[in-house]
């Protein structure tokens, strides 16, 4: 996959200072940055490969809030229709609903 690895320099400590300084800590430009750098040709391949494992990561993150998502609006709703229920009921029977 990656033929010239041995060929390119490998990331210093700097390099990857600047890197997750990027990534972390500007905002816009490092959701831009992290699809430039995870799917970019000239792209040092230790940094490419990091930055796709965030793009699973990212993904799998936002798949998991959906469904934690969905399933607390989904238990809300169910008990709000339960209580809108039950009070009904009570109301009839105390005869203040008509």
């Amino acid at each position: 996959m990656y033929e010239n690895y041995d060929n390119q320099e490998h990331m210093t400590l700097g390099d990857w200072v600047i890197t997750l300084l990027i990534l972390y800590c500007v905002p816009c430009v490092n959701v831009v940055m992290l699809f430039v750098w995870a799917f970019g040709s000239n792209v040092n391949p230790s940094k490419k490969t990091f930055c796709q494992a965030l793009l699973i990561f990212a993904a799998i993150g936002i798949v998991l809030y959906a469904l934690f998502f969905i399933v607390t609006i989904g238990l809300g709703f169910a008990d709000y229709t339960s209580r809108a229920h039950s009070y009904g009921m009570v109301c009839n029977m105390l005869g203040m609903l008509k």
